[in-house]
């Protein structure tokens, strides 16, 4: 019977103490930076943050989880979405969603924009993503409409139209129209991509781009029909269309008055 050496039973020791310190390291580092270790941790979040997280947990906890985990067939984890995807869908009222459908239409919202924003500033701390750059309704450059409706038909309009009065999709899916939408939502919309509608990151349209893509679609939205009725703003088809029916029906009643004279 053949003993081990005690140097031998030694080293298996220290090799086995040196991978029992490595793996607590390794679990110290991930606790240090996990979202979750995060948001437990006290006094980590701010105080807008705190005020957000009291509002997760009355609205949000059922669908999304604990700590924003996302909850298996009712609602996607929330870490790395950013606040502005937050805001966006917080203040125009998608969520929180009623139903999951095809598509969540825009409705009254249960949470003022404070508290909209508040919600966002936890859903950021815990695990960081896009934020809207400005703050307030407004945005804090002039645009150059000029410029933001030539980007804004070469992206947006042919899923939201020329006049940004919307359309509809394939699978039940619709494109929303832009009539009621603030500085801060269409910003975010770009940054984010909400359920249809692409990511327009600064790689593809810069800060400025987007500004300017709010600026001619606000115009849209403020700018007055001279002429009279705009027929949704879909251009010389629509109003060609228009412009024959109406004379069809006007030929047709002049032929019967013709025809009932002589």
């Amino acid at each position: 019977m053949v003993s081990r050496s005690p140097s031998r039973i030694r080293r298996r020791a220290i090799a086995a103490l040196r991978m029992l310190a490595a793996l607590v390291l390794a679990g110290g580092i991930y606790a240090l930076v996990s979202p979750g270790a995060q948001a437990n941790a006290p006094g980590s979040l701010s105080a807008a943050a705190e005020e957000g997280k009291a509002l997760y947990n009355n609205y949000c906890i059922t669908c999304h989880g604990n700590n924003a985990q996302g909850v298996e067939g009712r609602g996607p984890s929330l870490i790395g979405v950013g606040s502005a995807a937050v805001e966006f869908q917080v203040e125009t009222g998608r969520m929180p969603a009623t139903a999951q459908g095809a598509q969540i239409d825009r409705k009254p919202p249960q949470l003022n924009s404070d508290q909209a924003r508040q919600l966002g500033q936890y859903i950021q701390e815990l695990g960081g993503g896009p934020q809207v750059p400005f703050s307030g309704e407004r945005s804090p450059t002039q645009g150059n409409i000029a410029h933001g409706g030539e980007l804004f038909r070469i992206n947006c309009s042919s899923c939201h139209a020329f006049s940004a009065g919307g359309g509809a999709l394939s699978s039940g899916k619709f494109a929303p129209p832009l009539n009621e939408s603030t500085d801060r939502q269409l910003y975010a919309a770009m940054l984010t991509g909400p359920q249809n509608m692409p990511v327009f990151g600064d790689n593809q349209l810069s800060p400025q781009d987007k500004f300017d893509v709010i600026a001619y679609v606000q115009n849209l939205n403020t700018d007055n029909d001279p002429g009279g009725w705009g027929l949704g703003r879909f251009g010389p088809t629509t109003e060609g269309v228009a412009i024959f029916l109406f004379g069809m029906v006007v030929l047709g009643f002049a032929a019967l008055w013709i025809a009932g004279k002589s």
